[in-house]
């Protein structure tokens, strides 16, 4: 598995990631989001905590084809998933620490529980969850030479 780490908005570089990692660790944010700006580089260390995961950043207006069905409004939203399972959609404080604590403890219940006993999302109510939607999926079928 490649553990080098690579630029979280690099999307050709987060497709090759996801090809190697059941995990998507995603940070939804804006440009001119001085809280995101602020975050980044704390959430970008993140994966030196967590290599075999794939990090991705995604400005919401850049990718908005991404996530517009989640109509994001507070910044930074986390956004986890493990294979096409999502596991928290919410908006967290701009701490790192705390999306490495919740990171090591979704992980923890995975090992424990497996993933067919975990619930099926854990999330904020603010992001209501369009049925079978999956941004592992959507970044997956981009194709760049299209």
């Amino acid at each position: 598995m490649n553990t080098q780490t690579y630029i979280s908005d690099d999307l050709v570089a987060i497709q090759s990631k996801l090809k190697e990692s059941p995990w998507l660790i995603t940070c939804l944010c804006a440009a001119w989001c001085g809280t995101c700006k602020s975050y980044r580089e704390a959430f970008d260390l993140l994966q030196n905590a967590h290599p075999e995961k794939c990090f991705a950043w995604i400005d919401i207006e850049d990718y908005a084809d991404l996530v517009d069905a989640l109509d994001i409004e507070n910044f930074p939203t986390i956004l986890i998933q493990y294979e096409s399972k999502l596991l928290f959609l919410g908006t967290m404080l701009p701490d790192a620490n705390l999306v490495n604590r919740l990171i090591s403890s979704l992980d923890d219940s995975l090992q424990r529980l497996g993933l067919d006993q975990t619930p099926s999302t854990i999330q904020n109510s603010d992001y209501p969850l369009p049925a079978n939607w999956s941004l592992r999926e959507l970044i997956e079928r981009i194709d760049w030479e299209n």
